[in-house]
């Protein structure tokens, strides 16, 4: 089994950058693990490639935000955050189809949920890695301009950037005087697919509850589910 060729030509179209250097574009989605059930093949996992992407990334939304908003560090860094974040990429992997495009071993290809969605935010980091190398920084940015800020408008119109387990604490200290905690009331599935239910807690009060495929993510939903309800909130 190798990087399917039609489909490499159809990302190609797609994103609108043909790379001369196949090779390089084939590494972006070779994960380490498919080298280790397929050993003697003259390829490398995209490990590196996905590091310099990383990088590339966080420069081009950093330098995107500096030049067109003149809002405090703490902001920007949040709105930065917001669109860098695994989910954001793992989900713009997704409309590329670059899940059809990863290689990994058997018992990887059988991931879903985070452990999949992590897998598919690690390979378009490392696209734009190879982006970068075979036609540089500004095409890279252009790229990130197109498949990945876009979204931003709606994430500042929306509060995404905001963190909800920190503007829950901020309210509830100043109203009650309490720090919110956080309880796992359920714990579910495999390993590789786990679901946790969460509480989150004045004191010994119950505000709400939360899921998630991590105890941060069920925790952060808990929390923003307590948001909603907080006017009407009494101890």
């Amino acid at each position: 089994m190798t990087v399917n060729e039609q489909k490499l030509s159809a990302l190609e179209k797609t994103i609108g950058i043909q790379f001369s250097n196949r090779d390089l574009l084939k590494q972006a989605f070779i994960h380490r693990s498919y080298l280790n059930e397929n050993r003697g093949k003259e390829l490398e996992h995209n490990e590196r490639m996905e590091f310099l992407g990383d990088a590339v990334l966080e420069l081009a939304v950093t330098e995107y935000l500096f030049e067109h908003y003149q809002k405090p560090e703490g902001v920007l860094t949040s709105w930065r955050s917001a669109v860098v974040r695994g989910r954001s990429l793992s989900d713009e992997a997704k409309k590329l189809k670059i899940d059809e495009l990863l290689l990994t071993s058997r018992g990887e290809a059988k991931n879903v949920g985070k452990a999949k969605d992590l897998l598919l935010a690690n390979a378009f980091e490392a696209l734009i890695g190879a982006i970068y190398l075979e036609h540089g920084y500004k095409n890279a940015f252009r790229f990130i301009e197109k498949f990945l800020i876009y979204k931003l408008s709606g994430i500042i119109e929306n509060g995404e950037n905001i963190d909800p387990k920190g503007r829950f604490q901020e309210l509830a200290q100043d109203k009650f005087s309490i720090t919110p905690s956080y309880l796992v009331l359920e714990e579910s599935g495999p390993d590789h697919n786990k679901e946790f239910v969460v509480s989150a807690n004045l004191g010994n009060k119950e505000i709400s509850r939360g899921d998630g495929s991590s105890k941060q993510s069920a925790q952060i939903a808990a929390a923003k589910a307590a948001l909603v309800i907080f006017d009407q909130i009494k101890l």
